[in-house]
């Protein structure tokens, strides 16, 4: 999608500039052939052919360039498939240390697409050469057949058929030619929108198939299967019945994979039906799994395009319990989150997701476990206030991995591998014998859920802290700067600097001014043939005139030098554009290089005040502008520049006098450019600002494209959309437009000058030699043509070296520290041995000028020692992992095993520490690859790993097992799969600290239960920190760290802590009666068992 916005539009649009040449070329070929006919016979036909050889050969080039126009837009959107994968991930790259990796990855995928480039842009080039010797050449046909048909030439013919020729030059060699490759490109352009927007959408078929009816029912599901496409061999959903009845509370539970989403994407007519019904009366409202935030205030991710009531507004944000978030917030609910909620934490994206749907009124609300992300006692209120409160009398259809609340619900569905296993009560379902825990335990492993949404890796930090330093409401990070003033050379000269071939360029531009010597050579000899033949007539004693050569050489000799100057302005074209091009192919790659390595080690902070969207637009829009328009444009640069100097020098060393009026010009044209180039500029950077917006907001709405249509939000998704395109086009047209009414006064300047010149030689008798007046004449007319050409292009160079200034910005962001150590600094490779972490008066703040988000937090945990993290959102729970992984501004001292974290390398350390992520992260490439990036392990040890995760066996049946791609951020594996393979990576490594951070937020009991299970018998001796929502998977922990505000406020054992009463026996009471009474016979236990090892270790050494 961003290649179609940054590169296939643009393109369409330009082809309309010269497609009009297709079809008033031919008409002047006609004309002119017949006007030259009469002045010299058929040698005009001569001449007029190799102008038309150039048609098919054009023919040719365009259709080598066609297929290669779109394996290009193939190629690019490959590597920027890859770049949002990256910066989308960025901070679990940074904890795995992948940056290396992925920095090969994208590079392997920029050459390809360079070659592709490369071999466009020369291709393209090289028919822009033909366009610009044919017309040199068919003119040096035209004389060569005139003359050896036996005549004479003189000024008047030739000068004449030269005018002619470039008449023809400026619209069949480069209109046409130009005409037709836009053509070709448009084609192109279309054939892939076209294929784009010939995608299925949601059918009629669909809809009649999930209709809105009025009955006894809030929803009916009759004998349902569904499948994500047609390819697919099996269904995703088997034989689905069920009834809703209205104002019902009905939960869905079961296995990761066993189709519980899928089912509200049916009833949302998400999934297709591939047979069966689906009946709705009401209403319907969507809360996703992956919380949708926009880059946008918090009141209006909550109101989303519904008009403000405040009674009710408030009354949202009470049962959502997102009061204290809001009070926290530097601007309230005005305060600007940042794309995808990037500054907020899990728990507060969640309930923000789960307001949004609830102020928009309802009669049935899909909630696919909005509570996974939250802590357990907000997690009971928002059942208590908001589910079974607010919306009771609601239909309420609840996805959830959470059993307590099962008793709650007036009917049950228990589901297994995309079918209803049972469906009932809690108390009829007990009554069947049936236990919970092990009926999802007993669902088919092997099953996987196509859930077809968009996951995004985002960092978890608090708001209030992150946001206090900011005076408006829209924190002055977010807005993207916009460089004022004049472009330095420096811009320019780091262009070619990039290309680390300073000899080459030198050599390049010492040929393109010999190549332009001798064509201005070329052009004066035959000014000097012309006198020299109007010279040698001479008038005979009968009054007749007899020629008789007069010249310096003879004519055949003229005819050679000029065929060997000819000649060699062909060859010295082909090679200056091949050498050219290739230079500038250097130039872009490593520019690109550099960006994208400035990218990977740039600080979080940076990637938390910045968009992906604009990040993006520096890869696709400005780095497509560096391969594709900036090259072209400084070659046309050169090119006209060298025509403008040596025609100026011709002029004023053959007619010293015309000095005057040409440096008239030449100071008029410099003050209209330098007007229109200040204009053009900043009417060019605000056009780059203006299109990052639209970046932005496609990127979010294809993220929430699942919420957008439930809520039926489409037309104000589009509004906003086309308020930010009109915004840009509004940019785009001002830019055009200032570029048209420069066009038109160098038009108007050029005519008078060269009006001024023929008059000056029509008075004044003395200067009229025929062959320098032709020379003059042609010479002036020819560089007019192209100097209004040439300084449009110095005023476009300005514009797309704007892009180059974008690009040279993001290749000098802050980085993090060194990344690998010094040899005397480097730890031993079996570091750490022991996983001993020490926290010693530790501050950490996300943004460099802003508060502390942790203050003074002192530590120590022991080898083997498992440590559970809980605290409120927002609490900082996960600022100390941050802190122990250095992802942002950290003060005090860490150390692990006794050595100091801020004495070694960033990579030294982190690749030491293994973690599993909230939201776990897949990008595209083999399996394989994602489990072991750096190929350090054998296959055996791999498919160990995934043994352990129960994970093997669903592999193996997979037709390429280890090879099998992982499709765009993982979608071909479900939730649970994708954290298991997390989970594996982990075993791979076999690092001493591990850290889990929520890691079993979004997935069902039974996966949790196998990673925890997993985490106590393979990192058994190793360090291992917790942060979790669910209490009861850290109630067995050696201690429990509380965090509230950024402070560490209690640590014990969890059992000592019940004890004393404090924050963490209150966040359990919370939990409820139930939940309370197994979270406290879990910690008696454990505490038994301790003590019993204490008494034993204490017996053994006593006899010992």
């Amino acid at each position: 999608m961003v290649n179609f916005i940054s590169s296939d539009i643009t393109r369409l649009e330009q082809s309309l500039i010269d497609l009009h040449y297709i079809w008033i070329g031919p008409i002047q070929i006609i004309c002119i052939t017949y006007i030259t006919f009469i002045e010299i016979g058929w040698a005009a036909l001569l001449g007029i052919t190799v102008i038309l050889l150039i048609l098919p050969l054009q023919a040719f080039m365009a259709k080598i360039v066609a297929p290669l126009t779109l394996k290009l837009a193939e190629k690019t959107d490959d590597r920027l498939r890859l770049m949002n994968q990256v910066i989308s991930g960025l901070q679990v790259i940074k904890m795995y240390v992948w940056e290396i990796p992925f920095y090969n990855l994208v590079e392997k995928a920029r050459k390809r697409e360079m070659k592709v480039i490369k071999k466009f842009s020369i291709l393209k080039q090289l028919a822009f050469t033909l366009d610009c010797y044919m017309p040199r050449l068919s003119i040096f046909v035209a004389i060569l057949a005139y003359v050896l048909f036996g005549n004479y030439i003189n000024a008047e013919k030739v000068y004449l058929v030269t005018a002619y020729y470039n008449v023809l030059r400026n619209s069949i060699i480069f209109g046409f030619s130009m005409g037709l490759h836009q053509l070709v490109q448009a084609l192109v352009c279309i054939r892939r929108l076209r294929r784009f927007m010939l995608h299925a959408e949601i059918t009629k078929t669909r809809a009649s198939l999930c209709r809105t009816v009025s009955g006894p029912f809030a929803l009916c599901i009759s004998n349902v299967n569904a499948k994500w496409h047609d390819l697919m061999k099996d269904n995703t959903l088997h034989n689905i019945s069920l009834t809703v009845p209205h104002g019902s509370f009905v939960a869905i539970v079961g296995q990761v994979g066993s189709g519980k989403s899928s089912l509200l994407q049916a009833i949302l007519q998400e999934l297709p039906l591939t047979s069966g019904t689906i009946e709705s009366d009401g209403r319907i409202n969507y809360v996703s799994q992956q919380p949708w935030i926009f880059a946008s205030s918090v009141r209006q991710n909550i109101l989303f395009g519904q008009t403000m009531d405040k009674s009710r507004y408030n009354e949202v944000i009470r049962v959502c319990q997102m009061e204290s978030d809001i009070d926290s917030f530097l601007h309230g609910d005005h305060t600007i989150v940042g794309e995808r909620g990037i500054n907020l934490s899990g728990g507060q994206r969640a309930r923000i997701n789960l307001a949004r749907a609830i102020y928009k009124d309802a009669d049935i609300y899909l909630l696919d476990d909005p509570l996974s992300a939250v802590d357990s006692h907000v997690s009971r209120r928002l059942v208590d206030k908001c589910i079974c409160g607010y919306l009771k009398g609601k239909t309420r259809i609840l996805v959830t991995h959470q059993l307590q609340y099962l008793q709650l619900a007036d009917q049950i569905i228990v589901m297994s591998d995309g079918r209803i296993e049972q469906k009932g009560t809690f108390d009829q379902l007990q009554a069947l014998g049936l236990d919970f825990m092990k009926l999802v335990k007993a669902a088919d492993t092997k099953c996987k859920e196509d859930e077809r949404r968009q996951s995004e890796i985002q960092r978890k930090m608090s708001m209030k802290d992150e946001m206090k330093d900011d005076g408006d409401a829209l924190p002055i990070e977010m807005q993207e700067t916009i460089a004022k003033g004049r472009i330095s050379y420096g811009t320019f000269i780091a262009y070619f600097k990039a290309s680390k071939r300073p000899f080459m360029i030198m050599f390049i531009m010492l040929i393109f001014l010999v190549n332009q010597v001798i064509s201005s050579g070329s052009d004066y000899l035959v000014a000097f043939w012309v006198n020299i033949e109007s010279n040698s007539w001479h008038e005979t004693d009968n009054s007749t005139l007899e020629f008789r050569w007069q010249g310096p050489l003879s004519r055949d000799y003229m005819i050679y030098i000029y065929s060997a100057m000819i000649a060699a302005i062909m060859l010295l074209w082909q090679f200056q554009t091949v050498m050219y091009f290739s230079v500038c192919m250097w130039s872009s790659m490593n520019m690109h290089s550099a960006m994208f390595h400035s990218i990977l080690r740039a600080t979080m902070y940076f990637y938390s005040t910045n968009p992906a969207g604009r990040i993006l637009n520096r890869f696709a829009r400005d780095i497509n502008v560096v391969d594709l328009l900036l090259s072209m444009c400084v070659f046309d640069i050169i090119v006209i520049g060298l025509i403008s100097i040596t025609v100026a020098v011709m002029i004023i060393a053959v007619t010293p006098w015309l000095a005057i009026p040409t440096v008239i010009c030449a100071c008029i044209f410099t003050y209209f450019r330098t007007i229109y180039i200040s204009t053009a500029r900043n009417i060019k950077r605000l056009e780059g600002t203006t299109r990052s917006p639209i970046f932005d907001h496609l990127g979010a709405s294809l993220q929430g494209l699942t919420t957008i249509r439930a809520f039926k939000a489409e037309e104000i998704l589009m509004a906003d959309l086309c308020s930010h395109q009109d915004v840009h086009s509004s940019a785009c047209f001002l830019f055009l437009s200032t570029s048209r009414a420069f066009g038109f006064y160098i038009d108007i300047i050029c005519t008078l000058y060269i009006g001024t010149i023929i008059i000056v030689f029509t008075v004044i008798d003395d200067l009229a030699v025929v062959g320098n007046i032709g020379l003059i004449i042609t010479q002036i007319m020819a560089m007019t043509n192209v100097l209004q050409w040439g300084i449009r292009q110095t005023a476009e160079l300005e514009s797309q070296l704007t892009s180059i200034e974008r690009i040279l910005e993001y290749t000098r962001l802050e980085e993090e520290p060194m990344i690998d150590s010094k040899p005397e600094t480097k730890p031993p490779d079996d570091w750490p041995m022991k996983g001993l972490v020490e926290f010693k008066n530790v501050s950490l703040k996300y943004n460099p000028r802003g508060s502390y988000i942790l203050q003074n937090i002192s530590f120590t945990i022991m080898p083997k020692e498992k440590i559970g993290i809980v605290g409120r959102t927002g609490a900082g729970k996960s600022s100390i992992i941050n802190a122990l992984f250095r992802l942002a501004c950290v003060e005090g001292e860490i150390l692990i095993d006794g050595v100091s974290t801020g004495a070694i390398a960033l990579h030294d350390f982190r690749s030491k520490i293994s973690i599993i992520p909230q939201e776990p992260f897949l990008f595209t490439g083999s399996l394989r690859r994602n489990l072991d990036p750096f190929d350090q392990f054998s296959d055996t040890v791999l498919w160990q790993a995934l043994q352990d995760v129960e994970l093997k066996e669903t592999i193996s049946e997979m037709a390429a097992g280890l090879n099998t791609k992982v499709s765009d951020e993982g979608s071909n594996f479900s939730v649970g799969q994708k954290q298991l393979l997390c989970l594996a990576r982990a075993i791979i490594k076999n690092n001493r600290i591990m850290v889990l951070d929520e890691a079993t937020a979004n997935i069902d009991l039974y996966t949790d239960s196998l990673i925890q299970k997993t985490v106590r018998t393979k990192f058994l001796n190793c360090t291992v920190f917790t942060i979790a929502h669910r209490l009861n998977t850290i109630m067995d922990s050696d201690r429990i760290f509380v965090m509230d505000a950024g402070r560490l406020v209690e640590i014990d054992h969890p059992y000592i802590l019940l004890q004393k009463k404090g924050y963490f026996y209150n966040m359990v009471q919370q939990t409820g009666t139930a939940m309370t009474e197994n979270l406290i016979d879990i910690a008696t236990k454990v505490s038994n068992r301790f003590n019993l090892l204490k008494e034993l270790q204490l017996i053994k050494s006593f006899f010992y």
